[in-house]
C-alpha cells in the first residue's frame, strides 16, 4: 500500500493549509476502522456474489467512471479506489455461496 494511503499517514500543516482542529486518531481507533472496512468489504462481496449480472456490471462501470479520463489529472487515491472496486467484483465472481436444498 502506498505510504500516502496508509492509515498512519497524517496530514502535515503547511503555510497554505491550516492545522486541523480534529484530534489525531488513536491506534485503537485506526484498528477499529480497519476491522469495519474489512467487514464492509466482505458484506459487499457477499451481496455482489448473489447480485444479478447487471448489478455487477454497474459496479464495474462505476469503477471505470471514477478512473481518470484523458485530459484529467489522475489522483492516486481515486485510481486505488477504482482498483479496489474492481477487485471486490472479481472476488464476488469467485465466491460460491453454499446452495441450500
Amino acid at each position: 500500500m502506498p505510504s500516502s494511503l496508509h492509515p498512519s499517514a497524517t496530514a502535515q500543516a503547511t503555510p497554505s493549509t491550516p492545522p486541523s482542529d480534529e484530534p489525531a486518531l488513536t491506534n485503537a481507533e485506526l484498528v477499529q476502522l480497519r476491522v469495519r472496512v474489512i467487514a464492509l468489504e466482505n458484506m459487499v462481496i457477499a451481496l455482489l456474489a448473489n447480485a444479478p449480472p447487471g448489478q455487477q456490471a454497474l459496479a464495474r462501470e462505476m469503477a471505470n467512471y471514477i478512473s481518470p479520463r484523458p485530459g484529467c489529472t489522475p489522483h492516486a487515491v481515486t485510481i486505488h479506489a477504482a482498483g479496489q472496486m474492481r477487485s471486490l467484483v472479481d472476488r464476488a465472481d469467485r465466491f460460491q455461496p453454499m446452495q441450500t436444498n
